[in-house]
């Protein structure tokens, strides 16, 4: 559960996040710090402003947020949220989120993709004309070649952070859901990858849940629905989230992964398995520092398919 660093520490505290606005102007010009900004991202449920989204957008870019995209998925999550709960000024919003540098293109664009709105074809066509030079990636979403947000490999570290800040957003229960079935990797002995995500869904699914009784209400009527593979770890999240002991939920994740790591597979447990990836063992030095409470760890953290170090910030733990 702890393993990719940060998600894991995905333990959002997004119920209980204090509630400040992004210090920005009128347009958006002028943005504040990434704390004001995070803290309106986590208490935004609380006190939805759609109208200050491209102010956001623009904070995000500003303050360099969202410069690299492995470590973007949280915020890419959270304007794809807002849009999704927001169809009848969908439009308006996206268009005063321009113009934009690069990096909030992408954002912006991924985010029109994965809002789930049934018009998003036709709200990508506006992005075209605002972005021009982004059309090869507008173009693979339209033709199939890029997922949609339910589509996303659970694989991919990264999708956990979309799909979190998609539920920070808007307390959808269908990114929950989907975070859900991850758990079925959450014993897993055979790949370390699967292990990691499933280790991380349930560290994060538990952690946020003691926050948020109807993200708890959720856990019990997906137990109870659930195959045994998945229903079996659901119970310890939600004892986890129940007692607040998240404790054991660390040391027992980091146990198995530490096992797999050094022994292999258990299926082939001969071989050494010593030889993992470059980007999986700086993930795993990651989860371990942030298990310790040194969250300073520098850019060794910043791997690809791990989670961000946005979702540390914006789940309140550094």
């Amino acid at each position: 559960m702890l393993r990719h660093a940060a998600c894991l520490l995905l333990a959002l505290a997004v119920v209980a996040s204090p509630t400040l606005a992004p210090a920005a102007t009128g347009d958006g010009s002028t943005v504040g710090t990434p704390d004001q900004l995070v803290r309106w991202i986590n208490g935004y449920r609380q006190k939805p402003k759609p109208k200050l989204l491209p102010a956001v957008v623009k904070a995000m870019q500003d303050l360099g947020l969202i410069g690299d995209h492995e470590q973007a998925g949280i915020y890419i999550g959270f304007v794809a949220g807002v849009l999704g709960d927001n169809q009848l000024t969908a439009e308006k919003l996206i268009e005063q989120m321009f113009p934009l540098g690069p990096d909030g293109q992408v954002v912006v664009i991924k985010a029109i993709a994965y809002s789930g709105l049934p018009e998003w074809r036709d709200l990508l066509a506006i992005a075209a004309e605002q972005a021009p030079e982004r059309r090869v990636l507008i173009d693979r979403f339209l033709d199939g070649e890029q997922k949609l947000l339910f589509e996303l490999p659970l694989e991919e570290a990264m999708t956990l952070d979309i799909l979190w800040g998609y539920y920070i957003a808007t307390g959808s229960y269908q990114p929950v859901q989907r975070i859900v079935d991850a758990l079925q990797w959450a014993n897993d002995d055979e790949e370390l990858e699967k292990l990691t995500i499933g280790s991380m869904s349930k560290w994060t699914l538990a952690s946020n849940a003691a926050r948020d009784n109807d993200l708890l209400k959720l856990l019990y009527a997906e137990r109870d629905a659930r195959p045994e593979e998945v229903q079996a770890p659901l119970g310890e999240v939600i004892e986890a989230a129940e007692t607040f002991e998240f404790g054991k939920l660390r040391k027992e994740a980091l146990a198995a992964i530490e096992e797999l790591k050094v022994k292999g597979p258990a299926s082939r447990r001969t071989y050494s398995y010593a030889a993992m990836a470059g980007q999986t063992a700086l993930a795993l030095g990651c989860v371990a520092a942030t298990a310790l409470g040194q969250l300073e760890v520098g850019g060794a953290c910043v791997v690809t398919g791990a989670v961000s170090s946005a979702a540390l910030k914006l789940m309140g733990l550094q």
